[in-house]
């Protein structure tokens, strides 16, 4: 199995592969406009996972690095799935300096909830605190 290299070093990102997959491929982010996932990269923490060069993960932190965290935009190509890159990207993530002490870690997954429980999330304690405004088709209009 080939090894899945981690680099948080946002110069080696393949953007528009990251746009790519998102704008057509995710079950989240369909149709959304490169522009806006350029300025979300430049605001946030990156994880890339590469493979002989080829970017085939990814994931973004949203942070203040002080007090709460939210992990978006993981994924990992699909003829690489199955390999443990998953596991491999979340590791990188969780073991960041950035992001250690936090109060607060969040994420929405519909999908994963066995990936992410093996890093301590859980669902919320206290759910009827947590609010949002939620526009899951804002990038299709």
């Amino acid at each position: 199995m080939p090894h899945l290299n981690i680099s948080s070093d946002k110069a080696e990102l393949d953007v528009p592969a990251i746009h790519h997959f998102l704008s057509t491929q995710s079950t989240w982010a369909i149709g959304i406009p490169l522009a806006t996932v350029q300025r979300a990269i430049e605001h946030s923490l990156c994880v890339g996972g590469y493979i002989d060069g080829r970017q085939v993960a990814f994931a973004r932190v949203v942070s203040d690095y002080a007090t709460f965290a939210y992990l978006v935009d993981v994924y990992v190509l699909e003829e690489y799935r199955g390999r443990g890159y998953s596991k491999r990207l979340m590791e990188a993530v969780m073991a960041h300096p950035d992001l250690q002490g936090l109060r607060r870690f969040m994420l929405a997954t519909s999908t994963a909830h066995d990936l992410y429980a093996r890093y301590g999330f859980t669902a919320p304690l206290r759910p009827g605190t947590l609010m949002e405004r939620y526009f899951p088709d804002i990038y299709q209009r």
